[in-house]
């Protein structure tokens, strides 16, 4: 008897040991932001110079996500814009989103964000974040995208204080020097809700122990499911589109979200970007060859596109979905010593400038040869690099022959291409590199209000429940624009400011 006394005494002090660790963590807050990219922390940011408390919860070890790839953001009638007379109005901006989506954009949603992208450049100054230019997204089109300059610690003190990486250093910093709280490693798992409306998150720390936080507004910001394989295959028309700068987007914030009764808007819509290969970097000069726009055909050896369609890469990114998500970009010597000796005529946005001499092509080109995976080839005629290609050489030398037609009389027979792209394939040997779709994130997500409230099956708001960046849908219809420069950027920014300013105002602390 006194020896199973002894035991369970022993069993109930191990008992009251561990309880603490068990124990459920709770926090209170005004507004908890799920994601720390561009969008959450802009979110952040502005809720904090309101006047909120803030806890913002980050999946990764460090914050910025995809934001931190992007070099510029959209805007309209700006002060950059207006002091060397570009003329893009606010009403331009709007009538070509919603033209653009053949109105399946949300109107409110698009009139909002362009409404105050202006006045969001003069809130980036404020904050640190300077503009270098203002330039085009897709080539020759409106001047809309603000560059952003580099910071003063680059490149001596911190070389990622660049672009868009600079813009999330200093949201970064303002969080942490203005009282909130960034939890990395802390991923959102579910909301909290009480009697229909959402006050709070459910998280779990890097311990594996579980941390409520209750709040007043819940802002969703986790930045699409580009790397979700099973909601990619049950969205999206293409679900093997490579995605490119992509970490962790498993769809957090959509599936919270959708678990409270929002809705989903626009999910089968993706960030086309231009074709390109696995693995390589969107400043590799292999890639940025092939993805110059003179010669593509399809696996048949048919040519299948107006090549330059990548100047708008939306456009290309939907032309090779269409054939079925393989082409190969052809080209002979005289076109590799042209990119090599004197430049690219395609700018690879600001990662490839126009004109780079692309010095490291042979490198990149004869480092993939050599793996023989499949993606370069290199023959001494075009029949022989039919062969390679699995194509009929009488197919691909047709093809050839009538792109070489065309390049001699400056006129395009097959798609009216600009006279300028029309280059021979005539000087071996000859190269071929094979394009598949990428993409830069998913656009589609919860469906939204003008004023980024997440919306139920009624379409009424869910009370304290924001969704904002690529976790929101409404901004796009069937393919991505970039007609706008800056658009996705942008958006993500401005919606942020607009769901805390909202978000505020739904918990009585903004007028």
């Amino acid at each position: 008897m006194r020896r199973v006394r002894g035991i369970a005494m022993v069993f109930v002090a191990l008992f009251a040991f561990a309880a603490p660790a068990l124990a459920e963590k709770e926090m209170n807050t005004d507004v908890v932001v799920v994601g720390a990219g561009t969008s959450g922390l802009a979110a952040a940011v502005q809720a904090l110079q309101l006047g909120a408390k803030v806890v913002v919860l980050e999946k990764q070890a460090k914050v910025g996500g995809t934001g931190s790839f992007c070099e510029g953001v959209f805007a309209a009638e700006s002060k950059p814009q207006k002091r060397i007379g570009i003329d893009v109005s606010k009403d331009f901006a709007f009538k070509l989103i919603m033209n653009y989506s053949h109105w399946k954009a949300n109107g409110a949603l698009a009139k909002n964000f362009v409404d105050k992208s202006a006045e969001t450049i003069d809130w980036l100054d404020d904050l640190g974040v300077k503009i270098e230019y203002v330039g085009v997204g897709g080539f020759g089109g409106p001047l809309t995208w603000h560059v952003i300059a580099p910071g003063p610690d680059y490149p001596d003190k911190n070389p990622r204080d660049f672009h868009c990486q600079r813009m999330i250093n200093v949201f970064e910093k303002y969080v942490q020097d203005h009282g909130g709280k960034i939890l990395l490693e802390t991923p959102g798992t579910d909301l909290i809700a009480e009697n229909g409306k959402v006050v709070g998150v459910v998280a779990k720390e890097k311990s594996g122990e579980q941390l409520k936080i209750r709040a007043k507004a819940v802002i969703i910001a986790t930045g699409g499911f580009a790397n979700n394989k099973e909601m990619m295959k049950k969205y999206v028309e293409y679900p093997e589109v490579i995605p490119v700068g992509n970490i962790g987007k498993d769809g957090d914030g959509i599936r919270m979200a959708e678990k409270a009764g929002a809705q989903l808007e626009g999910m089968g819509t993706v960030e086309a970007y231009r074709p390109g290969l696995p693995g390589f970097h969107p400043a590799d000069q292999m890639i940025a060859l092939a993805v110059q726009p003179y010669f593509w055909v399809t696996p048949r050896g048919e040519r299948y596109v107006d090549e330059s369609s990548v100047e708008f890469w939306p456009y290309a990114g939907n032309a090779i979905t269409r054939i079925g998500g393989t082409a190969y970009s052809i080209f002979d010597e005289s076109t590799r010593k042209l990119a090599v000796e004197k430049g690219i005529e395609m700018p690879l946005g600001e990662w490839v400038l126009q004109g780079t001499k692309l010095a490291k092509f042979d490198d990149s080109f004869n480092k993939e040869l050599a793996k023989k995976r499949g993606f370069a080839f290199k023959a001494d005629s075009i029949e022989d690099l039919a062969k390679q290609l699995n194509m009929d050489p009488k197919i691909l030398k047709a093809s050839v022959e009538t792109m070489n037609k065309s390049a001699a009389v400056r006129e395009d027979s097959e798609f009216n291409k600009k006279s300028k792209y029309l280059r021979p394939i005539a000087t071996g040997p000859f190269y071929a590199v094979k394009l598949l779709p990428r993409h830069l994130g998913t656009l589609g997500g919860v469906k939204i209000s003008g004023n980024t409230e997440a919306l139920n099956a009624k379409g009424e708001p869910i009370p304290g429940l924001y969704a904002v960046g690529t976790d929101s849908g409404g901004m796009y219809g069937d393919s991505y624009d970039l007609l706008l420069g800056g658009g996705t950027a942008g958006y993500a920014i401005n919606s942020g400011r607009i769901a805390a300013e909202n978000a505020l105002k739904y918990a009585g602390m903004k007028k």
